[in-house]
């Protein structure tokens, strides 16, 4: 569970943490068992989150251990890419919010892929934003580090919408490809507003990437037939690519986005553009065009307002913490008055 708090703690006793939020966290907490002790989850978080420090990644500020519970003390924003993306309707984000917030994403990751961690659950829900426009990195539970030879890893990682075609069939030797499919993924579905392949099992998952992106086979994919479960997942028809411009019609006149999202989304995961290079890819000119007015991003500011709906409910909260404020500044006055 994840609550929204305050710290009341002097400003100079918050481990020099931004304030800019008024002391306002986020609380992530865990229920522990008496035998099983900590999830390996939790720990892999706190201490890749301890190790991490970069603006497009959230901020582990505290870590409490208590005999039936573990609360770690995240860094707050207001929300995350899923749910915005729920509020703003099945239209897509504007094209230059598209580019801000994947801007954001590539960097975050990047900086991820350079300290030798794979994240391996990239998806709008782990993706916090806040009213600026500022995007962050959460949800580092399945994170790992990886060497230069990459051992054998768990195939089962990856909410099943934004999984790599190779994890699909079993890979267990992968390495940072598979969250730039991902992130492919998520670049997709902030153009639509929707998800761009919306399988409800493995083989169905596969089924659907296949129709839309058409069946491989070697002469596009070397090696898949060696992928452990390729005989278990037999490809009975082949199905002819789609165009891209077909799957994410608002970048039919946007060339450049087609060819970063061709080459986020290919089957072998030897071709697939790194993160680093896509931040330097022609579809982010425009942004950088602009002026630079945050560390995060060239451009966060291009972040729309929610629709009406969301963002009355915005200045509800605001109102009911305006009101908490207020009650808490009293109580000393009341408890003085008392004495």
């Amino acid at each position: 569970m994840v609550y929204k708090a305050r710290d009341k703690r002097p400003h100079e006793n918050r481990d020099g943490r931004n304030d800019r939020n008024d002391g306002i966290v986020a609380l992530k907490t865990i229920e522990l068992d008496a035998d099983e002790g900590i999830p390996s989850t939790a720990v892999r978080e706190i201490a890749l989150l301890k190790y991490l420090r970069h603006p497009n990644v959230v901020t582990l500020y505290d870590v409490i251990h208590m005999a039936d519970k573990l609360t770690m003390v995240f860094e707050y924003l207001e929300l995350d890419l899923k749910k915005y993306l729920d509020a703003c309707g099945t239209t897509g984000l504007e094209l230059i919010t598209v580019k801000s917030l994947l801007f954001q994403l590539l960097q975050g990751i990047a900086y991820c892929h350079k300290q030798r961690v794979l994240h391996r659950d990239l998806k709008p829900a782990n993706l916090l934003l806040n009213r600026s426009g500022v995007l962050k990195l959460a949800d580092f539970g399945l994170a790992r580090t990886f060497a230069m030879e990459v051992s054998s890893l768990k195939s089962e990682v990856i909410t099943l919408w934004y999984r790599g075609p190779e994890l699909l069939l079993g890979s267990t030797k992968y390495c940072t490809e598979v969250d730039i499919w991902s992130i492919g993924c998520i670049f997709a579905e902030m153009v639509n507003g929707s998800p761009l392949f919306p399988g409800a099992s493995d083989a169905k998952q596969l089924e659907t990437i296949y129709n839309r992106l058409g069946t491989p086979d070697p002469s596009i994919w070397p090696g898949m037939t060696q992928l452990p479960l390729y005989s278990e997942q037999p490809i009975s028809t082949f199905v002819a690519p789609q165009q891209l411009d077909s799957l994410v019609p608002r970048l039919k006149n946007d060339p450049d986005g087609l060819d970063l999202l061709g080459r986020m989304l290919q089957y072998d995961p030897a071709k697939r553009i790194s993160a680093e290079e896509a931040l330097h890819h022609p579809f982010f000119n425009e942004l950088k065009r602009r002026p630079r007015r945050s560390s995060t991003g060239p451009h966060p500011s291009a972040y729309p307002a929610p629709p009406a709906q969301q963002q009355q409910q915005v200045q509800q909260q605001q109102q009911l913490m305006q009101q908490q404020q207020q009650r808490d500044r009293q109580e000393p006055e009341d408890q003085q008055q008392r004495q």
